[in-house]
């Protein structure tokens, strides 16, 4: 497990504000999704911006044309997912690894996959300044999955889809479940898929607006998702 702490004051006061303003006061009640947000130093994921900025209520760009989500979506996914200490979680969409790490604190094992290397390369760093161990960052294609550690206790995507990828279903566990954002460019749902056997469940939780899931099974790269 991942043990990061930071003496930053400045940036631990706005943690809390950003947990006591955004989070609390806007629904969010999971204690440990709350308590982990207050210890992840978000700046650390945020290039070339203030403290006010880094935990601002918005989501920010980010390199590659990708964005780190509004905290707000962030937390409200991850209490969604109803994570548990001894869960393997599969992540789509490694980003700036700022989920990533949040996750690496609440489960026992993340593996994360990130279409674009570059991505990869800069979360991986992050996160080994942060003293992250227990989350593989992956290359490859989200859409897909990434069938060697599976069955997952849980599967995020942090990127919308056009649909759900039947292989991020194949891989979860009996029991287990998939909150992943779906629609359109624009505007999408975010889904919470549950498995019980060979069945399955879904709800709708409000609508969002994410970057677009790319791959073989989601948006091609040259399509106008």
């Amino acid at each position: 497990m991942s043990g990061h702490t930071e003496a930053d004051g400045p940036f631990t006061r706005a943690r809390r504000r950003m947990v006591d303003e955004q989070l609390i006061a806007r629904g969010i009640r999971d204690a440990r999704v709350l308590a982990t947000m207050a210890q992840v130093p978000r700046h650390t994921f945020v290039e070339g911006e203030s403290a006010e900025r880094s935990y601002g209520d918005h989501a920010l760009a980010s390199a590659q044309g990708q964005t780190i989500s509004q905290p707000w979506i962030v937390a409200r996914m991850l209490e969604l997912a109803t994570l548990a200490p001894d869960q393997c979680v599969l992540e789509i969409g490694t980003g700036t690894g700022y989920q990533t790490a949040l996750l690496a604190r609440l489960v026992r094992l993340v593996v994360s996959v990130e279409r674009l290397g570059a991505l990869v390369t800069s979360a991986r760093a992050r996160l080994d300044r942060l003293g992250v161990t227990n989350a593989v960052l992956v290359h490859g294609d989200g859409s897909l999955g990434w069938r060697e550690h599976a069955p997952y206790a849980r599967v995020l995507v942090a990127a919308a889809a056009p649909r759900v990828p039947g292989a991020l279903l194949e891989q979860i566990e009996d029991g287990g479940s998939l909150v992943i954002p779906v629609g359109g460019a624009l505007n999408q749902h975010l889904e919470v898929w549950r498995r019980r056997g060979e069945r399955w469940t879904s709800e709708r939780h409000g609508e969002c607006r994410f970057v677009p899931l790319i791959g073989a099974d989601a948006w091609r790269s040259d399509s106008s998702a």
